[in-house]
Parts: structure tokens; C-alpha cells; sequence
């Protein structure tokens, strides 16, 4: 028998965590290239995104509650595998249709792989501290890849085909599934419990419609018949899991955890920073590319500070939680966020100093790193061992759907203050098919002033490019504002209910079993010391 090397473990774990949290963002910069070489509408466009996110977010929830049941090694393995395999098939697609289908299947892949990471580690780091040093560090991983994922898209987009942000991923996977091979414990509980089908059923068409009504409510309408019947429907299954899950003899999630401070505000917590994060790329790559005229790998070169902050406020939030409270740190990281926000909102403008962007980027990194992983360690810290994978599953669940939100909503009011701002401001020469071009997104109307360029109409074409400049920052900063206020709600939230320390006495931190936090090492999941 083999002795686990700790070190090796983390690396192992933190890789396949980067490999999933890097795809997040890395797809996005071939967006342009696949109009060009599929031929790809803006619907299929946005399905290639979509079909990914959609899956990942309805089959985590069951994904950890499997991992709890069959084991955690195996499902990451497995998940891996399905991941690599499917982007590598991604690469060879030839339509937009086989594309989509591609990213479908990574998002399985994904979900399986994902929930499995954070269980295992805090199936092995069983201390507080030790726990609290290992998801710092997971945290700082996901950060920096999120931010990592525009400059390698970039990269391979300016020395290789689009095809190549999918085939390196194949690859990439394989080294991983090995480091998991060799470094990595069975991890399993050592009394399973029956499967909890009618809650892996609810579970999962509840995440998959609550996201699909949300990706889609900004084109059909908030308020559309459509999107109130996705959220009444999402809220009629939420509804049923929690009553079946109350009445299930062996449940796949103890729903009583959500009375439990530590596990439900961190929770918020972590929805309110990953609302703000994918809302701040969203908004931001649009500012480099298309306001700055950066190129792609330029544009995610310039993304640095956030990576960098992002990491060092991830370690560095975890081990001030255990020191001064989890309560102290989440609350300053969110309200470091909402600074960010109100100062953007302030003085944006498309002469504005990198150097001033880079403090302010700074200022944001450091505040989502002092917030979701001190969250993230308050959320498993509450669940009991034997829930692990359905615990991290649940967390990660929040990720997404605040990123999605995040997207969404201030997606949406960045496009509409832009849409209205610019009916006023567009040069009245435009014909109307190049008006409704222009309206599109100002990447759109970028690319019809350089169309007017092009064909010897300089002053029109300047027009153009001063007036979507113009209308994007409007939206830009009012869509800034949106993102403040809801981090300063967070904050808020935060500092009213989360906890500031974990309870001293075992047995007070999880409602379906003892929990020891400061001491003694957790054995419930079953975590062998041997591969």
C-alpha cells in the first residue's frame, strides 16, 4: 500500500479544477471565428456557451450525490475522460450543430469532474487550517483560470485554427486522469446510502430549466409568458424536491442544511461574487476589444491583474477567516467588489488610463478572492462528510447560476440603455439595414465603421464608431451601478447572517451528523490512505 502524497494530491486535484473552470471563458474568444469558418448564427453562437453551461448545471447536484454513492476518485476519472474526449471530438466538428453537441457533452464531462475536486479535498485536508490552506488555493485556481482563459483562446487563435481551443484540452485531460490515477485516494462513504431518485430527477430539471429560463429571458423578455412560466416551473420543482427530499428516509441532500448560517449566507455569498465576476468579463473583454481595440490575446493579457489579485485574495481570505472570522472577510471582499463597481461606473471612458483600470481590476480581484473562497470553505465546513461531493455539487451549483445571472442581467441592461442610447446618436446618413446593424452590439458597429472605412466614407464612419463608443459606455456604467448595488446587498447579507466561526462544541455544525472543524480528522467519508 501506497502512502498519499499530500502535495501531489493537491496538484493533482487543483489541475482538473483548472481544466474545467479554464473552459469557462476560453471558448468565448473563438466566438468571431466561428461566424467566419462555420458559419455560425448569433442563435448557434450562443448554444455553443449555452449547451455547456446548461448541462453543467443540471447534472452537478447529481453528479456529487453519485460521487457520494459510487465514489469520488472513480466519477472524477470518469468525468475527465468524458471531458477530454468530448472537446477533442469539438475540434473535428464541421457544423455548427455537431459543435453544440460537442460542448453538451463536456458539460457532463464537467459536471461529473467538478464537485469531485473540492470533496476529495476536503476529504483529506480534515483540519480547519489544512482545509482552509487547500480551498484558498482551489479558489485561487479557479480565478486565475477563469481569468487565464482570454489569453490562451487568444494565443491559440493567433497561431493556430479555432480548432486548437478544443484539441488542446484532450490532451491536457489525459495528463490530469493520470495524476489522479496515482496521487488521488478512493474517496466513497463506508455505509451507502439508496439512491435518491426522485431527488436526483427533481434536482436536476430544476437546475436545467431555472438556468435555461435564465440564459433565455433576455431575448424572449423578462416578464414574457414565456420566461414566467420557466421560473414558476423551476419554482414548482424546487418546491417538490424540498418536500421530497423532507420525506425521504436517506435523502440525497439534507435539505435542514439551509437553516445552517455557515452553509445558506456563504451560499448567497458565493452566487453574489460569481454574479459579479462573469458580468465583469462579460463587460470587460467587450471594452478591450471593441472600445480599446485590443486584440483577443492582448485583451486577455490585459485581464493579468485580475488573475493575480484573484489568487493572492483567495489563500490569503481563507487563513484571515480562520484568524478574524469568516463573517469580517466575505463581508470586505463584497463590499471591495461593490467599490470596484461604483468607481468604474464613475470615470470609464475609452482614454481612460490602463494603469488606473489595473489598481481597479486589483481592487476586484482582491475583494473575489477575500469573498468565494472563505465562502467556499464556510459551505463545506457545514456539510457532513458523508455529503461531500453532493455538498461541493451544491456550491458549485451557486457559481454557476450567479454567473449566468450575472450575464444575463446586466447583459441585459447593458444592451438596452445601449440600444436607446444609440437611436439618438447614430449619424442620419446610415441606411436603415446599417442602423439595425450598428444596434446589434458594438462589436457589430465596430465592424460597420470599418466596413465605412473601407469604402471611402472616413467621417461616417467615425460618426459611427464615437456613437456606439458612446452608447457603450452609457450602458457600461449603469450596468457597473446594477453590479454594485447587488454586491453592497451581499455585503450586507453577509455581515447580518453569515457566521462568524464555526460552532466549538462536535456535533453543532451539520444536521445529518457530527462534524468536527478545528481537530479531529473526519473519517465519515471514507477516504482510504491508499490508490
Amino acid at each position: 500500500m501506497r502512502t498519499t502524497s499530500k502535495p501531489l494530491l493537491l496538484v493533482a486535484l487543483l489541475l482538473a479544477s483548472f481544466l474545467i473552470n479554464l473552459d469557462t471563458t476560453l471558448v468565448n474568444v473563438a466566438l468571431p471565428t466561428l461566424t467566419r469558418e462555420l458559419g455560425a448564427s448569433n442563435a448557434q453562437l450562443q448554444w455553443v456557451v449555452d449547451a455547456y453551461n446548461l448541462v453543467f448545471a443540471a447534472l452537478l447536484l447529481t453528479s456529487g450525490s453519485l460521487s457520494d454513492r459510487f465514489g469520488r476518485k472513480g466519477m472524477l476519472m470518469a468525468g475527465l475522460l468524458v471531458f477530454g474526449l468530448a472537446s477533442f471530438a469539438g475540434g473535428f466538428a464541421g457544423s455548427p450543430a455537431a459543435l453544440i453537441a460537442a460542448r453538451a457533452v463536456m458539460g457532463l464531462g464537467a459536471a461529473m469532474t467538478f464537485p469531485a475536486t473540492l470533496a476529495l479535498l476536503t476529504g483529506v485536508f480534515t483540519s480547519r487550517k489544512e482545509r482552509a490552506l487547500s480551498i484558498g488555493l482551489w479558489g485561487a485556481t479557479a480565478g486565475i483560470a477563469i481569468a487565464l482563459g482570454p489569453i490562451v483562446g487568444g494565443f491559440l487563435l493567433e497561431h493556430y485554427s479555432w480548432s486548437s481551443i478544443f484539441y488542446v484540452l484532450g490532451p491536457v485531460s489525459a495528463v490530469v486522469i493520470t495524476l489522479v490515477v496515482v496521487c488521488v485516494p478512493r474517496s466513497r462513504n463506508l455505509v451507502p446510502h439508496r439512491l435518491d431518485y426522485p431527488g436526483l430527477l427533481l434536482s436536476g430539471a430544476f437546475m436545467g430549466l431555472l438556468v435555461y429560463t435564465i440564459i433565455e429571458a433576455p431575448n424572449r423578455g423578462w416578464s414574457s409568458p414565456a420566461s414566467l412560466a420557466g421560473f414558476a416551473g423551476a419554482l414548482a420543482l424546487l418546491i417538490g424536491f424540498v418536500v421530497g427530499e423532507r420525506r425521504a428516509a436517506e435523502p440525497m441532500l439534507d435539505v435542514r442544511l439551509f437553516k445552517d448560517m455557515r452553509f445558506s449566507a456563504a451560499s448567497l455569498s458565493v452566487t453574489v461574487a460569481f454574479f459579479t465576476l462573469l458580468g465583469f468579463i462579460f463587460l470587460i473583454t467587450q471594452f478591450f476589444q471593441f472600445v480599446r481595440a485590443y486584440s483577443p490575446l492582448s485583451a486577455g493579457l490585459h485581464l493579468l491583474p485580475v488573475a493575480a489579485s484573484v489568487a493572492i485574495g483567495s489563500t490569503l481570505g481563507t487563513r484571515l477567516a480562520v484568524r478574524i472570522g469568516t463573517k469580517a472577510v466575505v463581508t470586505a471582499g463584497l463590499v471591495l467588489q461593490a467599490v470596484f463597481y461604483f468607481w468604474v461606473a464613475s470615470d470609464i471612458s475609452p482614454t481612460l488610463s490602463y494603469g488606473v483600470i489595473a489598481v481597479q481590476m486589483v481592487v476586484y480581484g482582491l475583494g473575489m478572492g477575500l469573498t468565494s473562497a472563505p465562502a467556499t470553505e464556510s459551505i463545506m465546513g457545514a456539510v457532513a462528510a458523508d455529503q461531500a461531493g453532493v455538498g461541493s455539487a451544491v456550491n458549485d451549483s451557486t457559481r454557476l447560476l450567479g454567473g449566468t445571472l450575472g450575464v444575463a442581467v446586466i447583459g441585459s441592461v447593458y444592451a438596452t440603455l445601449y440600444d436607446s442610447r444609440l437611436d439618438s446618436a447614430l449619424p442620419a446618413a446610415l441606411s436603415p439595414q446599417q442602423a439595425d446593424l450598428a444596434h446589434q452590439s458594438v462589436g457589430a458597429a465596430s465592424g460597420l465603421s470599418g466596413q465605412l472605412a473601407a469604402h471611402g466614407q472616413p467621417a461616417l464612419a467615425e460618426a459611427v464608431r464615437q456613437a456606439a463608443v458612446g452608447a457603450f459606455d452609457h450602458g457600461l456604467s449603469i450596468g457597473c451601478v446594477v453590479a454594485g448595488l447587488v454586491a453592497l446587498a451581499g455585503a450586507l447579507l453577509a455581515a447580518a447572517f453569515l457566521p462568524a466561526q464555526p460552532p466549538q462544541q462536535p456535533g453543532a455544525e451539520g444536521p445529518s451528523g457530527p462534524r468536527t472543524d478545528d481537530k479531529a480528522p473526519r473519517s465519515a467519508a471514507g477516504v482510504s490512505p491508499s490508490v
